[in-house]
């Protein structure tokens, strides 16, 4: 009964609005074809550039691994995933072994996997039952290794083991002490550097001679700062980290492992150095981005300086390099465009010259995507916040509907670029804004920590800056503003309809917290060494003095104050944000009287990785966004999209908006 009903209010609210009549919009864009699977996605070439390896989904719309000698047409599927699709592989240095990643329904206790490109062999290299594994290091000197971190020992700690990719042997290589989150590996595929997170919130970057030789601290942070270690040089004699000791932005800096003294490779006084472009064989820094809006890129290493510049005229659009042989003869440049997006080059080093490779999403081709603009808004206490807004085609830009979607995290960061979600609501009539509020990260620490213990407070303060600032430019009409987002920006939309009630015209919550002690009370054990961060920056749930900083930013508590509708999904499986933490906040609406929209599916995790889920989703979203927004949507057809394994329960209170 509420599906018609909602169908006739948005064809209503259409005619209401003429700014938004469909004539002068671009033609709508198919949900899938925005948010469907690629039809190629994330090639990657062997070592020796014989063959490619990409994503692409299988006859029955999963993504696996498929493989093809360059130069022909011998194409093949070689992974064989029953429903989830694989998103991450590498190739092994032995040329015939290629790894991939997986979990179980979204549970992110991901094993990783061997194929055997010569018989087609499977093996799990991490066969234990409710461990997660991840990645460490591959070397060419060592092709038959692979350097892999995972809490098979111990649930809350990573070690390291050392995997033979032949036999499918584990051996320990390094034991988590009890506090270490991440290692880094030298070019003699030997673990030398541990980064540790403290109990103070801190950082600690130890480091070690050999393999045989005792641990040593190296830079050690308090939680005010920025410290994280990024490679080895070549002769192991020094050590790159970002740091941000003496300056406010993270620069990339190499310390001399004996004596200690520094030298700063690349710095900017506006954003923290971002990405790092290593030589593999030489272990030459050779480039380092920054991105304050646009990425920009600073070329250290005068080999590559030419193939930098002539890379940038390609195409418009920020670009990296994500895979190269080991000759180094040959790259792949993949871009990320607003409006052209998924387009990775092979790039010639010889002839400095690139050919396109795929087109991730070609049918996007045929329509018109909106264009994002780098905007910078002030907070009312003067931050300057970087975000970007994404203005609708075909309509004058002023008292548009619009939508605020703030990132998650929150300890990260909205960038330039393609964003599915983001092109979808301006297409169908809605302005866009991402703002990096404080707490984001990539903006320098007086950034990052401004956000300390602002859960609900300053943080929430800033995205309703956000939205008076858009109002004022003229862009948004005040009564029809919308929030939506996905973990700590689900988190915001619960905040935004109950901290700020009359903001906000609607919500859409994906996977967020409602009650941040529960939430802390639940994370995953491989969290642990992650809790320190959380009570600095969030507040400590188990400290008396923080009890009521912690429920005050808590939205379960003010679940009464909700009168605006909201619309709720959440994955069954979410190891972060467990289901409890929707189901809580929709009987609290319910005891009180409110009214939402609740959809859970059973076989997914912290988002919907299924585009039958995914698709699921974002129709209900449009049409409630539609409803109350006013702006237009794709019809949906049936109750559901088919495949798709949503359970919705709809919670009809008697209070008024």
């Amino acid at each position: 009964m509420l599906r018609p009903r909602l169908l006739l209010l948005a064809a209503c609210l259409a005619a209401l609005f003429p700014a938004l009549a469909p004539a002068q919009l671009p033609p709508l864009i198919p949900r899938d074809v925005i948010l469907g699977n690629p039809e190629r996605a994330r090639p990657r070439l062997s070592p020796d550039g014989k063959r490619l390896a990409w994503l692409a989904p299988d006859a029955k719309n999963v993504l696996q691994v498929w493989i093809k000698t360059v130069g022909s047409e011998d194409d093949k599927v070689i992974t064989a995933d029953k429903k989830r699709g694989i998103r991450q592989f590498w190739w092994a240095k032995d040329k015939r072994t290629l790894i991939y990643a997986q979990d179980l329904d979204g549970d992110e206790n991901f094993h990783l996997y061997g194929v055997d490109l010569d018989n087609g062999n499977v093996r799990d290299l991490t066969p234990v039952q409710g461990a997660r594994a991840f990645l460490v290091d591959l070397l060419p000197e060592f092709p038959d290794e692979a350097l892999i971190s995972t809490n098979i020992r111990n649930r809350q700690l990573f070690d390291v083991q050392r995997v033979n990719l032949k036999t499918g042997a584990m051996q320990l290589d390094t034991e988590n002490p009890g506090d270490v989150s991440s290692w880094v590996s030298d070019a003699k595929f030997q673990v030398r550097a541990a980064v540790a997170t403290l109990p103070n919130g801190g950082v600690e970057v130890r480091v070690r001679d050999d393999v045989k030789s005792p641990w040593r601290s190296f830079v050690k942070v308090g939680p005010d700062e920025i410290l994280e270690a990024v490679v080895f040089s070549a002769d192991g004699k020094s050590l790159v980290l970002k740091s941000s000791v003496g300056r406010d932005t993270a620069a990339l800096v190499a310390k001399d492992l004996a004596s200690g003294q520094e030298k700063v490779l690349a710095e900017s006084a506006e954003v923290d150095a971002d990405e790092v472009i290593v030589n593999p064989k030489s272990y030459v820094i050779e480039a380092v981005a920054f991105a304050p809006g646009r990425t920009t890129w600073k070329v250290l290493d005068p080999a590559v300086k030419g193939d930098y510049e002539a890379i940038a005229k390609l195409q418009d659009g920020d670009f990296t390099v994500v895979d190269r042989t080991e000759a180094d003869d040959t790259w792949l440049v993949a871009f990320d465009s607003d409006t052209k997006p998924g387009r990775t080059y092979q790039w010639d080093r010889k002839t400095k010259t690139g050919k396109l490779l795929l087109n991730a999403r070609p049918k996007l081709d045929a329509y018109q995507l909106a264009t994002v603009k780098p905007v910078v808004i002030t907070a009312r206490d003067g931050l300057k916040m970087n975000g970007y807004l994404t203005l609708p085609a075909g309509v004058p830009p002023k008292n548009l509907p619009m939508v605020l979607n703030p990132h998650g995290g929150p300890w990260a960061r909205d960038r330039w670029g393609f964003n599915g979600y983001t092109q979808l609501y301006a297409n169908r009539g809605y302005a866009v804004l991402q703002v990096n509020f404080r707490g984001s990260t990539g903006y320098g620490k007086k950034h990052l920590y401004a956000g300390n213990r602002q859960w609900g407070l300053k943080m929430h303060d800033d995205l309703i800056d956000a939205v008076n600032w858009a109002v004022k430019e003229g862009v948004a009409d005040p009564k029809r503003v919308g929030i939506s987002g996905g973990s700590y920006g689900g988190y915001s939309a619960l905040a935004g309809v109950t901290f700020t009630p009359e903001v906000f015209a609607c919500a859409v919550d994906i996977v967020g917290p409602s009650n941040l002690k529960t939430l802390i009370g639940s994370i995953p054990p491989y969290w642990k060494t992650f809790r320190a961060i959380f009570d600095v920056r969030m507040g400590n749930v188990d400290d008396p003095k923080d009890a009521e900083l912690i429920k005050a930013a808590s939205p379960l508590f003010k679940a009464d104050k909700i009168v605006r509708p909201l619309l709720i999904g959440q994955g069954a499986n979410d190891p972060r944000v467990k289901q409890a933490e929707s189901e809580q906040i929709v009987a609290a609406i319910e005891k009180s009287g409110g009214s939402c929209t609740y959809v859970l599916y059973p076989d997914e995790g912290h988002g919907f990785a299924r585009p039958e889920n995914r698709i699921d989703f974002t129709a209900r979203e449009e049409l409630f966004l539609a409803t109350n927004l006013g702006g237009r949507h794709e019809p949906m057809p049936g109750d559901k999209i088919p495949g798709s394994t949503a359970v919705v329960k709809v919670v009809e209170g008697k209070k008024k908006p």
